[in-house]
Formats: structure tokens, sequence, C-alpha cells
């Protein structure tokens, strides 16, 4: 039988500070490895590209987060990463479309195509691996389609730069800084917040030294990334949406209705409809808010790439699961955060990021992202053993 003050932790989602240092202290770790095997893994134009592929692994990976907190999976988003940004890049740079209009048509598109998975999954009770799985397959053969299985160049014609911005522009190490200060103001003051609502309620918290140690090393990952991006030039376009879209779903899992809901869904299903849990709205609302994260996922990746081929996207899916294992969500829902799951994209970036600039073959690097994912799973399972 568990302890109380586990039980405590584990329905509240607070964790010991053994649990706020272990990822940290193994991306240190894996920094610190790569830096040896390879010195320009630390130089600031490497790590100025880590935090763009952060952004795009990471962004992804809160969009999985949410629908694995409702007890499900979503094996379609790599697919759907390829499809949307194709889209986009079609009506962009083929079709002369503005690329305002051909991002929101993209994204609508991405809302209507999970809404649609979303449906059959809580009309039918088709379990959303299998539709997920066929969603895979559909999205990849659509995306071939889209781009007629050529290369379609996210550049050259002039007032489509909206596209190709989203991973090129920089923010000026003039205002770097004052970024730095107001994101990690925003994120330091919504923990001290919560902490203090929590603590009011009478509900389980964290001891104030660990909420002051995750939010003191928050601010200095914020301040490290600015230093280093600052080295280079500047802070990327791609990590600000990606640090906009963490505190969006931060507030939106901890502090309203709906996350709640997600948490009770996932938790235990059956109690959760004998509580009046709206259960059907709430996957729909998860998995169409997926939708919208992979068109942007999409565009990022896209416009990263350079160009939409027949391999954008491809097990990007793995990688964002992975990120949310790595990061303490549970694959049968009901718990993970989205810090967790920014620090669990940061090891999978780190790896990617690594391999690629020891030219790491590809097929060793499939065996590494498989075994990281098998051992994301056991990590799971033993954790819910020891819960």
């Amino acid at each position: 039988m568990i302890s109380s003050q586990r039980e405590r932790n584990f329905r509240s989602g607070t964790t010991p500070v053994s649990g706020v240092l272990v990822m940290p202290f193994v991306t240190v770790l894996l920094w610190v490895a790569f830096a040896i095997w390879e010195p320009q893994f630390i130089s600031p134009r490497n790590l100025s590209m880590l935090m763009i592929e952060l952004s795009v692994t990471a962004t992804l990976a809160i969009g999985m987060l949410l629908v694995i907190l409702a007890g499900h999976i979503d094996l379609s988003a790599g697919s759907g990463v390829g499809l949307l940004g194709g889209v986009a890049a079609v009506l962009v740079f083929q079709s002369g479309w503005p690329a305002p209009l051909a991002l929101t048509a993209a994204l609508l598109v991405g809302l209507g195509l999970w809404c649609g998975m979303a449906w059959l999954v809580v009309r039918w009770r088709i379990q959303a691996f299998i539709i997920t799985l066929g969603g895979l397959l559909v999205f990849k053969g659509a995306f071939w389609l889209v781009i007629q299985s050529s290369t379609v160049p996210v550049v050259g014609r002039e007032g489509a730069n909206l596209y190709s911005i989203l991973t090129t522009w920089y923010v000026p190490p003039t205002y770097g800084l004052v970024t730095l200060l107001v994101l990690g103001a925003c994120w330091s003051l919504r923990l001290w917040i919560q902490w203090w609502q929590r603590r009011r309620a009478d509900l389980p918290v964290d001891s104030g030294e660990v909420v002051f140690l995750r939010a003191f090393t928050i601010g200095q990952a914020l301040l490290l990334v600015v230093l280093i991006c600052n080295a280079y030039r500047g802070l990327p376009l791609a990590f600000l949406i990606l640090m906009a879209l963490a505190w969006l779903a931060h507030v939106l899992t901890q502090e309203t209705a709906f996350g709640r809901n997600l948490y009770a869904v996932g938790g235990n299903l059956s109690a959760a409809r004998a509580c009046g849990v709206p259960v059907d709205r709430v996957v729909l609302l998860a998995f169409t808010l997926m939708g919208a994260v992979v068109a942007v996922t999409g565009f990022m990746q896209t416009a990263y790439a350079g160009a939409s081929t027949t391999t954008v996207g491809e097990l990007m899916e793995l990688d964002a699961i992975a990120a949310c294992v790595i990061g303490g969500a549970s694959l049968k829902g009901g718990r993970g955060t989205v810090i967790g799951t920014l620090l669990g994209s940061l090891i999978m970036a780190t790896l990617l990021n690594g391999m690629t600039l020891l030219a790491v073959a590809p097929e060793a690097k499939l065996i590494v992202r498989g075994s990281v994912l098998v051992l994301a799973v056991l990590v799971d399972v033993r954790m819910k053993r020891d819960a």
C-alpha cells in the first residue's frame, strides 16, 4: 500500500525534489558528453539551432500531452506535420496565395481533420490508436499527393516571408534581456500564484523550497538560452512561439475547468462519467487543439527544412510521445505537466542534434530513438508501480 504522502503527491501532481532535478541532470550529462565528442556542439551557432529544433519538437509534444492526458494517443501527428506544412507551402509558393491566408487555411484544415478523428473516437467508441494509425497512412498519402512527391521550396517569392521567417528571424540581442525578464517573470509569477491558491484551498502542495527551486531553475535556463542565442544572432522567433504556446498550455491544464476535466478523464474514465464530466467534449477539444498544434509545428518544421519534401514530419509523433513520457506523463492518462514535457523535449532535441553533429548513421539514429522510446515507457511503468 502506498504511503499517504506519495498518494497526495500523485493526485495533486506535485513531485519531490529528486523528480525536479533528474531531467536537468540528465540533460547536463548529455551536453557534457556531446561537447567532449564534438566541441562544436557547444558553439553559439549550433546551440541556437538546437533551440529551434527544441521549439519544433516541444511544440508538437505539448499538443501530444493534451491528448495523452485524456488517456489517448495520436500516431498521425508526424504525417499531419508534413501534410499541413505542405498544404501551406503549395498555396503560398505555387498557387500565389498571401502567406497569412494560406497559413490560416492550413490551420483550419488541421482543426477539421483532428476534430473529425476525435468524432470517430467518441461517437463509435473506437480506440484512438486505430483511428490515428489510419490517419498516419491517409495523411502521408495525401501529403505526397499535395506536393506531387516533389520538393516545394519555402523561399523565393516576394511577400511570402511570413512563412519562411518562422525559423529564420531572431530577436536582436539588444532586446534579448528584456524578453528574458518578461518570460521569466510570467513563468515564476504563475508558479507562485498557483502554489498560493492551492495552499489557501488546503490542497496538497510542494514545499516553498521546491517552488523556489523550480522558479530559479526556469530563470537560470532562460538566462542561459538568451546568453547563448545572443552570442549568435539573438532569440529565434520559433523559441518565442514555443514559450507562448507553453504558457497557454500550462494555464489551460492547471487553471481551467477543461484542464481539470482532462486529468479526470485520463485518471479514471468511469469516475469522470459518474461525476458528470462531459467526457466526449473534453476528448473532442483535446484532439481539436492537437490539430492546431500540428499545423503550427508543420509550418515551423517546413520553414526550418527550407522546403516541403516527402520526409518532413517523419517519425516526429514518436519523438513527441517519448518527450511526454520522459517528462513524467503517463501513457494511460491523468498525469503529466507542460514543464516536464519541455524538459523531455530538450532531452530528445539534444539527442537528435548531437547525433546529427556527430554524423551518426541514419540506421543508428533510428535505433537510438527507438531505444529511448522503449526506455521512456519502462520508466512510465516503473513509476506507476511505485505509485
